[in-house]
């Protein structure tokens, strides 16, 4: 399996400083949005992304090799914390596997970075958010739409470093020949509509051009975090791999751990 990728990061208009940070470069493709201000947040989320460069340049991850990563990440950033300040990062991502011959997408997040895959016309959000707002959709007492304007539709209940380890939720999945994978941070996702972003994903053929018209027309929309976009498209799928076609949504049986329902994290700055 070949993949071509392009990637784009902007402060926004309304930010001095971008706590946002990706490490792009195969077969791993990930994304950090640091929490605590400057001095902190923009320190854990560039920690996220050196760890994550440790998988660099192998053809393959397995999730044993992001569950080292995410536990280097945690001791760092509790280590990295300037004294009386709290500091964390999401983290989220997609990385290239292969289960049983065959080549799979292993997407894992923890925090409100999103994992999404176009695919056949249709954009599907592969990671779950673990947010306040996303455990009030689950439990039915909001719908979808209410939660885009939520007041705390800001707060997460999962982080690295703001509170007891965090544990990744994991999926794998086929890969389909036509698959574009987007990884992104909730600055994109809170100025852009599901629609828009396939919109986008499907009328931009180039993976770098696409990222930076996501990231520019949030940026154009006014902004108020750091905006952050990766996109992921495959290349080629050498026929030995007997790769089948994937379908939006479809995850295999057995591979996401289980969710849990953590206290908040501690408010820190975003």
């Amino acid at each position: 399996m070949r993949t071509t990728w392009g990637s784009a990061t902007d402060c926004g208009p309304f930010r001095r400083l971008n706590e946002d940070a990706l490490f792009a470069c195969p077969p791993l493709f990930v994304v950090a949005d640091g929490m605590g201000g400057h001095d902190a947040g923009e320190v854990a989320a560039r920690i996220a992304v050196e760890e994550a460069g440790r998988l660099a340049d192998r053809r393959t991850v397995a999730a044993d090799d992001v569950h080292l990563v995410v536990r280097e990440i945690s001791a760092r950033v509790r280590g990295a914390a300037p004294a009386g300040r709290t500091m964390g990062t999401t983290f989220a991502g997609v990385g290239v596997a292969h289960h049983h011959g065959a080549a799979y997408w292993l997407v894992f997040n923890i925090g409100d970075s999103r994992v999404y895959r176009y695919a056949g016309g249709e954009l599907d959000q592969i990671s779950v958010d673990h947010s306040v707002v996303q455990e009030l959709v689950d439990r039915g007492v909001i719908a979808p739409d209410e939660a885009l304007h939520h007041p705390d539709r800001h707060v997460i209940t999962r982080a690295i470093g703001t509170g007891p380890d965090a544990e990744p939720d994991y999926w794998l999945i086929p890969v389909g020949p036509a698959d574009r994978m987007l990884v992104c941070t909730d600055g994109l996702t809170e100025e852009l509509a599901g629609g828009e972003i396939a919109a986008l994903l499907g009328s931009v053929a180039d993976p770098q051009a696409a990222a930076e018209q996501l990231v520019d027309e949030a940026v154009r929309r006014g902004s108020r975090d750091n905006v952050t976009a990766i996109v992921i498209d495959v290349v080629t799928l050498h026929a030995g791999d007997d790769a089948r076609p994937g379908v939006p949504g479809e995850l295999s049986a057995g591979t996401t751990n289980p969710r849990e329902t953590p206290a908040p994290v501690p408010e820190v700055d975003r």
